[in-house]
């Protein structure tokens, strides 16, 4: 029974679709104040737990601050670990605040009645259920973007501009936040639609054909994003400098790899952060340099990070990553589909009116918070990836080159060499700097 007062009973009828009522749920002990108390529990302790890792890794870095780390006094100055530090510190402080704003927006739109208030704008400007849906989560998700961006903005325009990383203009900034909303809009909303009907139409086993769909998205994804979505926001050109395209397709052919090509991507135009990364499946695999990572580092070195991400290749980490997440996908959907069912899930949360869209939209936004003690094993897995990938490229090229290059990548992205060890097995999918360079060493 769908329960909404100001909706008229053909609107009610219209907007409720959610199935008969699955009696394991139903008949469960829990109730709708009982999940309410449970649910404001969880936000608050997951928040100050955010608030305490973070404030112990200030202090942490605080402390090492007045110098540097035994292993790395060679090589790098006291002043560029002082100032990986602060902007380590800064972006730390900033992520406090944004873990407050999200709380806040999820207390907002939940237990505060902003969905409810939507969902009840929408029902009467729409007639169609799944219509009413998208226009519900699509604006949740707008005005979510729109109240994160001032925080955005300064930890652009302010925290990077002040240690001296960014080279975003305003103008760009904008333009890559529309480009972002019309490619959601052209991706996402066909997605949304497939799903909502996927939803309604599929009766118990619903979450089967939308793992379906999931899946076949996700892959498509993989296969277009090299050649149609990121040059939008990049420009690729291939590598010129004809030593290190050698000395890079030897590497390759040696470690049996093959490539669509190896581009330098004008990663300058908005940070003077370097990086190095794959993209694409199949044929549209390629090898993407930024300028800035190549205008640092030296030819073996180059060659070294390039070692490092064909080891993930070789022992076949992203697709071991893929398919975890789509595991972990078809169980959160399974769990969804008996939630969904639930009385009590909805009026735990503030919110009256029963639907698909509801449904969907209140579980992906309860989420991060049920799902915030997986972090350490995440970061662990991760971590693991990482140090397997060293070991391979210690094999294919020289470690000390290795060594070099990440210890000339910490300098000048300003990464801390000495990040409190809980938080960073939260968070970090990399090793700490100290234990990576020792690893690479005995190796």
């Amino acid at each position: 029974m769908c329960h909404n007062s100001i909706a008229l009973e053909k609107l009610k009828s219209a907007y409720c679709v959610i199935p008969a009522h699955n009696p394991a749920i139903t008949n469960s002990k829990m109730t709708a104040p009982l999940f309410s108390n449970l649910f404001i529990a969880a936000v608050v302790l997951t928040t100050l737990a955010k608030l305490w890792l973070a404030r112990r890794h200030l202090a942490h870095i605080a402390a090492h601050r007045a110098e540097v780390p035994a292993a790395f006094r060679e090589k790098i100055e006291l002043a560029a670990h002082q100032k990986a530090a602060d902007y380590t510190s800064a972006k730390t402080r900033h992520g406090m605040l944004a873990a407050l704003l999200d709380t806040l927006l999820l207390f907002a739109f939940t237990l505060g009645g902003g969905i409810q208030l939507l969902s009840d704008l929408w029902l009467h400007s729409f007639s169609g259920a799944i219509v009413q849906g998208i226009a519900l989560i699509a604006s949740v998700l707008l005005l979510s973007s729109l109240l994160e961006t001032p925080l955005e903005l300064y930890k652009t325009f302010v925290i990077e501009a002040r240690f001296g990383f960014n080279t975003m203009t305003l103008k760009l900034y904008l333009m890559d936040g529309l480009k972002s909303l019309l490619l959601g809009a052209l991706f996402g909303l066909p997605l949304l639609f497939g799903v909502l009907w996927l939803m309604e139409r599929m009766g118990e086993n619903w979450w089967l054909y939308v793992w379906a769909v999931w899946i076949g998205f996700m892959l498509l994804l993989q296969f277009i994003y090299p050649a149609f979505i990121a040059p939008l926001f990049n420009k690729f050109a291939p590598l010129q400098d004809e030593a290190l395209k050698t000395r890079i397709e030897n590497l390759l052919k040696k470690c049996g790899f093959t490539a669509s090509g190896l581009f330098v991507m004008d990663g300058s135009r908005r940070s003077t952060h370097g990086n190095a990364y794959f993209t694409g499946f199949g044929k549209t695999k390629r090898i993407v340099f930024f300028d800035t990572l190549l205008a640092r580092l030296a030819p073996s070195e180059i060659e070294a990070v390039l070692a490092h991400e064909l080891g993930h290749f070789k022992h076949r980490h992203v697709f071991k990553r893929i398919a975890f997440s789509f595991v972990l996908s078809l169980g959160f959907l399974w769990l969804l589909s008996r939630l969904m069912h639930a009385d009590w899930f909805y009026a735990g949360l503030g919110v009256t009116t029963h639907s698909t869209a509801v449904a969907l939209l209140l579980f992906f936004m309860v989420l991060p918070v049920a799902s915030f003690l997986l972090h350490p094993l995440m970061s662990f897995y991760s971590r693991k990836h990482e140090f397997e990938a060293d070991s391979y490229a210690a094999q294919q090229t020289a470690a000390a080159d290795l060594v070099s290059a990440l210890v000339k990548m910490y300098q000048d992205n300003a990464a801390t060499l000495t990040p409190d060890p809980l938080y960073s097995a939260f968070y970090d999918s990399h090793p700490p700097a100290l234990v990576r360079i020792s690893h690479l060493q005995t190796a």
